[in-house]
């Protein structure tokens, strides 16, 4: 029985770890901060931020646009988009967007 759980709790955290965008994937902790898209636009006095949260590699919810950050921040012009990845053992992800702009 526990060589069952511990090769569940092992795939699990394969596959959730397996989702994160970053090219640095820690497989017990990962904290990593990106730039992800920048524009023209001069200025970034606002910040929005949107995030989706990982239970298990199982269970994804949540609403990580662009849209939705810059929405929740008042933003109507776009200066640059960075995303943040954490993960804790693979058991629970946050993937975080951060909108900067006016």
């Amino acid at each position: 029985m526990k060589k069952l759980l511990a090769g569940i709790f092992a795939c699990a955290a394969l596959l959730s770890v397996g989702c994160a965008k970053s090219p640095v994937v820690g497989g017990i902790y990962t904290d990593v901060k990106d730039g992800l898209a920048v524009t023209g636009n001069a200025g970034s006095s606002k910040v929005g931020t949107a995030e989706v949260k990982g239970y298990v590699g199982l269970v994804a919810l949540g609403d990580a646009s662009i849209q939705t950050a810059a929405r929740e921040a008042g933003i109507t012009r776009i200066h640059h988009v960075d995303y943040q990845t954490k993960s804790y053992v693979g058991v629970y992800t946050i993937y975080t967007i951060i909108v900067y702009g006016d």
